[in-house]
């Protein structure tokens, strides 16, 4: 059960880090924050393709990997 929930977890832990070193960068850096900051906080995001995908695999890959993580250090403390 143990070596089932390690080998999860070093499997999420490589798509994590896959999906976010595949993700763009959304800073542009001190003039961007001035004067594009409202576009980039009320404009549209993009919803559909490549980063929607990428941004649901690493919420999903979080998840997955906190949770293995907590069930790994409650059975490894009995």
């Amino acid at each position: 059960m143990i070596l089932a929930f390690k080998i999860v977890l070093i499997i999420v832990s490589i798509i994590l880090i896959a999906s976010v070193l595949l993700q763009e960068g959304n800073s542009a850096g001190l003039s961007g924050s001035i004067g594009g900051g409202a576009e980039q906080l009320f404009g549209k995001k993009k919803s559909r393709g490549y980063q929607a995908i990428l941004t649901k695999a690493t919420l999903i890959g979080a998840i997955v990997f906190i949770i293995c993580a907590l069930v790994l250090v409650f059975f490894e403390g009995r």
